[in-house]
């Protein structure tokens, strides 16, 4: 977005009330102030983003042709009505739509530069979002048992407002906006939604086989990359692979990484289906769907999506077998890489004593997060300010707009380096919380341990890659695994965990039927 758009001062107001907006949506006990609030971030983020590109290269052509963008809004509207028409009466729709949406962005080119958005998402989200919250503001009482929330969605929520608070001193706020109103915001509202969600064993299934169809696609069009040596998309990534020995493949995704983490979530999924599924026509076609994946994820050549995988698999490995044996194994494994990683360092190019040579290892996260952390001890109180990173980096480090980047690369660093030991420890409560939430009682159903696997190996690859709460699928999955602890915990009287599924391990979810209601419950 360009700095020309509307005033700092409107800017960060209008943040700081689309934060309490989401925050509500979320955090308010009664269902029809939830959709008030709801409704009220639907309209205000579009108005928001419009009045700052408006006057910018970017949407000219809406401007040169009133008409035009009229017919188009109108258009976008009629199907935004008739998909919330649809999940108003088929609400595991809103479940599917979403999930086959997650992974796609479409290239968006207009006064010479790209931008590539979630577009699909965004139009699901919108459609979800009226067919929750018509009938909720329609009503004239409120009917639904009051919410409860726990520390999950009170540091998830406070996350986001601290990020728009200290937009307030950041020297970009026009960064800061962007990541609210093409990020925190949306993906709030979408966790909303899926948290609301009754999620039965059916749902589930089709959801999952729908990422899994999705992957193989994916993977397919990798390997056709791989073979013809060319990318269907990003000019980055295409320009690197001339200049480099190796050649790296991205799919229909912009980034080799992204791919590749997508990838390894799916893997971990299919992982589960083998420690926890018995049938063995299912093993196989998990097998086959593995080995297919993992061939696709080696063209990526994205280490960052090799470490995330690994730390999925330990803790699917440790909820299915005993904690102790899979720590010893991870202990050993993890010395016996630091023992080829020193023995073989000439082999491996690696020199411990160079910076540049730990820079190349890294792929140039070494200069990054060494100067996230230089920025971090300037101002390690309250940091440079949301959206800061690229701006001070370049400042401090004297570095051009073409070599400096949005964030360190290692999610910690960047929210330590903009919004300083204040950021930092509700960043750290906030990873306690849904890792509490997530893991307890994840034993009981195998969705459950996939989804906390899922959560740990995405955090993984935030520190080693960075888009943590810019990722729909990190609220795709606290959205569901909230939804599923809160059913687990309401199987019992007192809250305790049960256990999730029948004998059958299919017909019941989290203690009840199959489609039957969740009731309300503490939430830890």
């Amino acid at each position: 977005m360009s700095d020309e758009g509307i005033p700092d001062v409107l800017r960060v107001a209008g943040m700081i009330v689309l934060a309490a907006l989401a925050a509500a949506a979320i955090l308010a006990p009664r269902a029809r102030p939830r959709a008030a609030a709801m409704l009220a971030a639907l309209v205000l983020t579009p108005v928001l983003l419009i009045a700052e590109i408006w006057s910018s290269p970017q949407v000219a052509g809406i401007r040169d042709r009133p008409l035009l963008a009229l017919a188009g809004t109108a258009v976008a509207l009629a199907v935004i009505a008739g998909l919330a028409v649809l999940m108003a009466r088929r609400p595991g729709v809103l479940a599917v739509a979403a999930v086959a949406a997650l992974p796609f962005r479409v290239p968006i080119e207009s006064g010479g530069s790209t931008a590539n958005l979630l577009v699909p998402l965004y139009v699901v989200i919108g459609a979800g979002a009226l067919a929750w919250l018509v009938p909720r503001l329609r009503d004239v009482e409120d009917y639904d048992p009051p919410r409860q929330n726990g520390r999950l969605e009170w540091l998830l929520l406070g996350f986001v407002a601290l990020y728009a608070v200290q937009s307030a001193y950041s020297p970009d706020t026009a960064k800061a906006l962007e990541q609210v109103v093409f990020f925190y915001v949306p993906f709030a509202l979408l966790f909303a939604l899926l948290r609301e969600l009754e999620w039965s064993p059916r749902l589930l299934k089709v959801c999952f086989g729908v990422t899994v169809g999705l992957a193989l696609v994916f993977a397919g069009i990798g390997f056709v990359e791989y073979q013809m040596r060319e990318l269907l998309l990003n000019p980055k990534v295409i320009s690197s692979n001339q200049f480099e020995e190796y050649f790296r493949v991205n799919s229909l995704f912009f980034d080799p990484n992204i791919y590749g983490r997508f990838l390894a979530l799916v893997m971990l999924g299919l992982a589960g289906v083998l420690l926890w599924v018995s049938r063995t026509r299912v093993v196989v076609a998990a097998v086959v769907a593995l080995v297919i994946l993992w061939g696709g994820l080696l063209l990526t050549l994205s280490q960052s999506s090799f470490a995330a995988l690994l730390a999925g698999l330990a803790v699917l490995a440790a909820l299915r077998f005993r904690m102790r044996w899979t720590v010893a194994a991870v202990a050993v494994l993890a010395a016996a890489a630091v023992v080829v990683v020193v023995a073989f360092s000439g082999a491996l190019r690696i020199d411990f004593t160079s910076t540049d040579s730990l820079d190349q290892a890294t792929s140039g996260r070494y200069d990054l997060m060494a100067g996230g952390v230089t920025l971090a001890r300037e101002r390690p109180l309250l940091g440079w300010g949301s959206g800061a990173f690229s701006h001070a980096y370049r400042r401090q480090e004297r570095a051009s707009s073409a070599q400096a980047v949005s964030a360190s690369h290692t999610i910690p660093i960047t929210v330590f380096a903009e919004q300083g030991i204040v950021g930092l420890a509700v960043y750290l409560a906030l990873l306690a919380a849904a890792l509490a939430r997530l893991l307890s009682g994840a034993r009981s159903w195998w969705p459950r341990a996939v989804i906390a696997a899922c959560f740990v190996a995405l955090v993984v690859h935030t520190w080693l890659y960075a888009a943590f709460l810019e990722d729909p699928i990190t609220w795709t999955l606290l959205g569901v695994g909230v939804a599923l602890a809160r059913g687990a915990a309401s199987a019992v009287p007192g809250g305790r965990e049960a256990g999730a599924a029948g004998s059958d391990g299919r017909t019941v979810v989290a203690g009840r039927p199959a489609g039957g209601p969740v009731p309300a419950a503490p939430a830890k």
